[in-house]
């Protein structure tokens, strides 16, 4: 994973931790790497890698059985609110780009239309 500079890693890993449990890479239930082995794969520091887990535990994203590890949440209602907050993370991301190059919202409408008839996708 390749890390912005103007956010802190540690939210980066969240992110990217969130991300994978949105689009199902990660089920509810399911058993986190050790911080140590986080911290390898992600290749960041031991202590970053424990803010990682501890900001998700706060979070109510994943949760710690002594001596079993950590694992991801099992409530399907904070599922689907990081499902919702990352749709809404992309939604923001596309119309503030498209508004940054004078796009309105009509337009940003159609070319959203145009988009899925070129992939000949439903809309």
């Amino acid at each position: 994973m390749e890390f912005k500079n103007n956010i802190p890693i540690y939210l980066q890993v969240i992110d990217d931790i969130k991300h994978r449990i949105g689009s199902g890479g990660l089920k509810l239930g399911d058993k986190l790497p050790s911080t140590r082995e986080l911290a390898v794969s992600y290749q960041i520091n031991p202590n970053t890698a424990v803010r990682v887990y501890n900001e998700m535990e706060s979070m109510g994203i994943c949760f710690t059985k002594r001596g079993l590890g950590t694992f991801v949440t099992e409530d399907e209602e904070k599922f689907y609110s990081i499902k919702k907050e990352m749709a809404q993370d992309y939604v923001d991301d596309f119309v503030n780009g498209m508004s940054g190059l004078g796009i309105d919202r009509e337009e940003m409408i159609d070319y959203i239309n145009t988009y899925f008839k070129e992939k000949d996708m439903e809309v």
